[in-house]
């Protein structure tokens, strides 16, 4: 056979349609994992991928969508085996008459597992590559970025096509909140991608009229893969509706836009793709009718963020961070705002959840500050709480209600005591969460963004390591830093040295500590604060509360005067909200 970029300049390319749904159907199994079934019933998945073929697909997937580590459950050397007996089988039954594309999805894993995400991903690869398919294909994934290392990887070794399409919902974006547009342009950016487009996670209706009002760039190959429609449960089965004409009608109006590969997905079966074949046949119609983007980009001027705007050489920027309260008391919180608004702080932050105990709602509670005191607020948002679809919700809810400002983190976990009841869900770490507001910054609020930082601990870990990190979250689009309170020389220099490599603006926290026990309870209780025993000494425990706060006052102005041709601002963490702290605190009539 040609090669399928040869067979491409003049055909369409009709693939198959679903594997794991057609199993479930022929061999009446409703629970087993597919790709297992390679090896423990390899004569369907024969059969499956030769009725694709006999019905006229040109290309087949190998059955290895779900074949990584975690899901089988399986080590590296039964992974292999399994990704070998599936091209053995897919080979066997294309055997001249069609091509075979080694399939992968997304490997779900904790954030700070993607680096070996991505090493299995090539490991994939190198056995797709060994056992001669034609092609290698990503399916269903919600940004091209998780895999970028891995394409350009391939293609260092191998001449293989490569296919990459991902998966919208009904609006068009994906999970990871990113248009097709935006999509399109990504993969266009890549030379090693030969191919683009969309499959799974909706059906034929509004994938068409999706396709019909996106603009793709030049230079790939466009795929559109729907499903057959949307699966209803029945008892134990997912049961998708017998609708081979209303699907093949809307292929048919979808190749008419110019589309390059099309084919089916989730619930479809050899019906749909003959279907598909008698419609619309292999042959190119010369119509390009989809929207091809001229490289032009529309300059729109941009709102500026009056927080931003405060960062000058001759003003320190002064935030104080307030705890949310653990109920629905929030009057002395409103006072203690209206306070902190007439002593010249700037911008109030609000810690969400912090130590993994349930505060009132950061967003809501800097919602209502903001409403009752017209000063700024940047409440902190965390990714152990909310998965991709409440944190999407929350962030355009805090949008349209006027937060412009935002500290995303990580978060801490959830206490080992309350673990049996209550779970963590960390669908992002710090830098992924930015990268997704820096996704809807471009996609929805490009003339007025979210501004946002990340934190930041001078103290804890290498310093390489820690400007390496704060260098992602800089690519991801934080605009500003907050760190741990710093108490110490070294953390100065550590601070110093950052500065001097980054450019970016540092908030430094600052903790005025309120006695003897607040001392030796911060120094001994809380990994990354270095509260050195020279500090703990200026305490005693018989001072009074008056006296604990003038110790406190007395060491934070200190050590502002250290730090304060070195950072942009300061980030006050006031011991049980204790915000008469700021009349003994000076930071910018020095």
């Amino acid at each position: 056979m040609e090669s399928l970029r040869e067979y491409l300049k003049e055909h369409r390319l009709i693939t198959d349609g679903a594997m794991g749904t057609y199993y479930a159907e022929l061999a009446k199994d409703q629970t087993s994992l597919v790709e297992r079934c390679t090896l423990e019933n390899p004569d369907i998945i024969e059969k499956i991928h030769n009725e694709y073929i006999e019905a006229g697909a040109k290309l087949i997937r190998t059955n290895t969508f779900a074949a990584n580590t975690a899901v089988l459950g399986a080590d590296k050397e039964e992974q292999e085996k399994l990704i070998v007996k599936a091209c053995e089988i897919a080979r066997k039954c294309a055997d001249g008459k069609a091509y075979v594309a080694g399939d992968i999805g997304p490997i779900k894993a904790a954030p700070e597992a993607e680096d070996e995400v991505t090493d299995e991903y090539m490991r994939m690869c190198d056995i797709f590559i060994r056992m001669g398919v034609d092609a290698i294909r990503f399916e269903t994934f919600s940004d091209i970025s998780e895999i970028e290392p891995v394409l350009k990887y391939i293609r260092s070794k191998s001449d293989v096509f490569i296919m990459v399409d991902f998966c919208l919902n009904k609006n068009g974006f994906t999970a990871a909140g990113i248009s097709a547009d935006r999509l399109m342009k990504k993969a266009a950016e890549l030379d090693c991608v030969d191919s683009c487009g969309f499959n799974c996670g909706i059906g034929s209706g509004h994938m068409g009229m999706i396709m019909q009002r996106i603009c793709v760039p030049e230079g790939k190959y466009i795929s559109c893969i729907p499903n057959a429609g949307y699966p209803e449960q029945m008892q134990n089965r997912m049961m998708f509706m017998d609708n081979v004409n209303y699907f093949c009608k809307n292929i048919e109006k979808i190749a008419q836009l110019g589309v390059d590969i099309t084919g089916g997905c989730c619930g479809t079966r050899p019906s749909h793709i003959k279907g598909i074949v008698d419609k619309i046949g292999y042959e190119k119609s010369g119509h390009k009718n989809i929207l091809r983007d001229d490289g032009s980009v529309e300059v729109r001027e941009q709102v500026s963020n009056e927080f931003i705007e405060m960062f000058k050489p001759e003003h320190k920027v002064v935030a104080v961070e307030l705890d949310p309260p653990y109920d629905a008391n929030y009057d002395k919180l409103i006072e203690q705002a209206h306070f902190l608004k007439k002593h010249d702080v700037d911008i109030l932050t609000f810690a969400d959840s912090p130590m993994g105990r349930s505060r009132v709602d950061s967003i809501l509670m800097s919602l209502k500050v903001m409403q009752d005191t017209g000063i700024k607020v940047m409440p902190h948002v965390c990714c152990r709480d909310k998965n991709v679809i409440a944190m999407r919700s929350t962030l355009l809810g805090a949008y349209i209600s006027g937060i412009r400002q935002l500290l995303l983190v990580t978060g801490d976990p959830v206490p080992s005591v309350s673990r049996t009841s209550t779970t963590g869900v960390f669908d992002y770490n710090s830098i992924r969460l930015m990268s997704f507001v820096k996704e809807m910054n471009q996609e929805h609020f490009t003339d007025e963004p979210f501004y946002y930082g990340g934190a930041l601990n001078v103290t804890l870990g290498r310093l390489d390591k820690i400007i390496e990190r704060m260098q992602k979250k800089i690519d991801a689009g934080a605009s500003y830093f907050m760190t741990q309170p710093v108490f110490t020389d070294e953390g100065i220099e550590r601070l110093a040295t950052i500065k001097s490599r980054l450019n970016t603006r540092i908030l430094c926290g600052i903790m005025p500590l309120i006695s003897y026990r607040n001392a030796n309870f911060i120094k001994n209780e809380f990994i990354g604060i270095d509260v050195p025993d020279e500090i703990v000494a200026r305490y005693s425990p018989d001072m009074t509360s008056k006296q604990g706060e003038e110790t406190g006052a007395q060491i934070a102005n200190e050590l502002i005067d250290k730090m304060y041709d070195i950072v942009d601002g300061f980030d006050f963490m006031l011991p049980f909200n204790r915000v008469s702290l700021m009349e003994k605190i000076n930071v910018n009539n020095r």
